[in-house]
């Protein structure tokens, strides 16, 4: 498959999202921008969040990793349900309630503006790190495989990234939520249908039938769900709380999930919009696992060497893009860009409109202020652009640093940022006590650079344990603590 194919397919692609945008941003308002007018279908927004949740490092990550950790990705994701009940039977009914544009005003209401700000500031900083982690990835892998191979002219990094967050710019920078839940439902069936496409085309690349596939699948040494030594980040209760405490995090407490949720009709068609949801994240986490385990079973079936560093490491992000792109033929690798490209700027695009809502009513209370309407929205799409240029400069700071190991730590850094959320907001719908606004953003700020002592300081005091996903929890009950020890008042529940 030809580079320049590669790019009309991309092109045409983005051809559909801006259809989409043009379609929905007639007449748009403030009220657009931020919920959708309040008019978004519980179905779209459903199936839309899928592609959101699902980012390009996961589409390129979980398949890859699945040799080293085989399927116990699936215990993390079991944990998503207990945390998505949560959010459906605790948080949203909250919000709705107080009728919030930015989920974090609630912190204003309980707490005050520092504290608001404070759960503002944590957001931003992981947002603007993972969408650029995220972007930075699967841009590498389009420039590397497509760009780069364009033999009559040499398209910079820069300018490829240029191009992809002006396109992103164009389709999110006036109609806001109600442009992205249904851009995102366009790019969720893109997603689905890169997995299941490509699990097709390695079984129709071999000998096998699919019950033959199941069935290799099935007994080969990848499929394993459950680990039980506690020692190791795969432990089941660590991935199973971690994913209970991760889902009520990075979606409950999360701007840029919940945005769309709070554009829902009624608090009744949320929640069935975050059950049906849930549901669903399940069976397609289930078919990447599935995928990954069938990459590795062709690899051994066709004696095809896998991608190693210098130092004899399987390079796991470059095990999907590999087969797809160079052994699986022109279709699997032409269903492996466009799945890629829907999981990646579903959930980046998304952020640019999440984030400029945060500091344009968290940081700025632009919303609050005595002015035109006219300046209202031009402070708006300033911010909107403002991130995307600041999305753009972290990405070639990314590349310039050029380290594998820059992926990794920005998933890292979600521990610890999502973390003083989770003991903010607990501590605030579950107690009554009251804690002095001033002092909170000095305990959230002192929470993660504790636990992360903590997390070298485990490993050194018991012999052989490794950190996982415990990690955001650890970080939320240090919050909770200090927030109980600075405070006074009675302790009775507000949520029977």
């Amino acid at each position: 498959m030809s580079a320049p194919f590669i790019l009309l397919c991309i092109a045409l692609y983005f051809g559909g999202l801006l259809l989409i945008a043009y379609i929905t941003s007639r007449k748009s308002d403030a009220n657009t921008y931020f919920i959708g007018n309040k008019a978004s279908p519980w179905y779209a927004v459903a199936f839309g969040m899928l592609s959101d949740s699902l980012s390009g490092v996961t589409y390129i990550s979980v398949p890859g990793n699945v040799i080293n950790t085989q399927f116990s990705y699936l215990q993390l994701v079991l944990g998503y349900l207990v945390g998505y009940i949560i959010i459906a039977k605790v948080l949203l009914p909250l919000y709705y309630k107080m009728n919030l544009l930015s989920i974090y005003t609630y912190l204003e209401t309980r707490f005050g503006r520092n504290t608001q700000k404070t759960g503002s500031f944590f957001f931003i900083l992981s947002r603007t790190l993972g969408a650029a982690g995220r972007l930075y990835l699967a841009a590498g892998v389009i420039q590397f495989f497509v760009f780069d191979r364009f033999e009559t002219v040499h398209i910079p990094f820069a300018v490829s990234v240029s191009v992809i967050i002006a396109l992103m710019l164009l389709y999110t920078y006036k109609g806001g939520i109600k442009t992205l839940v249904w851009t995102d439902t366009f790019q969720s069936f893109f997603l689905i249908l890169g997995v299941v496409l490509s699990i097709a085309a390695i079984i129709s690349s071999t000998d096998w039938s699919f019950g033959t596939a199941v069935s290799k699948l099935s007994h080969s040494s990848y499929s394993q769900v459950f680990f039980f030594d506690w020692h190791k980040s795969t432990f089941f209760f660590k991935q199973f709380l971690g994913g209970v405490f991760i889902a009520v995090t990075m979606t409950g407490l999360d701007q840029n999930m919940m945005q769309k949720n709070l554009s829902c009709r009624s608090l009744k068609d949320a929640q069935k919009n975050i059950y049906w949801f849930s549901i669903v994240l399940v069976i397609v986490n289930f078919f990447f696992l599935a995928l990954g385990a069938l990459l590795f079973l062709y690899q051994q079936e066709k004696n095809i060497p896998l991608p190693m560093n210098e130092a004899g490491k399987i390079l796991t992000d470059r095990v999907f893009p590999n087969l797809a792109l160079n052994y699986l033929g022109a279709f699997a690798g032409l269903v492996f860009i466009i799945g890629l490209t829907a999981a990646t700027f579903s959930s980046a695009d998304s952020v640019l409109t999440t984030l400029t809502t945060s500091m344009y009513i968290d940081m700025f209370e632009f919303d609050k202020k005595p002015i035109a309407e006219s300046k209202k929205t031009f402070y708006r799409r300033f911010i909107h652009i403002a991130f995307a240029v600041l999305l753009w400069a972290c990405i070639l700071v990314f590349n310039a640093i050029n380290s594998k190991a820059i992926i990794d730590t920005i998933l890292i850094i979600a521990g610890y940022t999502y973390g003083p959320l989770l003991g903010l907001f607990s501590f605030g719908i579950i107690l009554k006590r009251k804690v002095t606004d001033s002092i909170i953003p000095v305990i959230c700020l002192a929470s993660p650079v504790l636990t992360y002592g903590l997390n070298i300081w485990l490993p050194k005091l018991i012999q052989d344990y490794q950190s996982g996903n415990e990690i955001i929890l650890l970080n939320g009950i240090i919050t909770f603590g200090g927030l109980l020890l600075f405070s006074k008042g009675k302790g009775s529940p507000i949520i029977a």
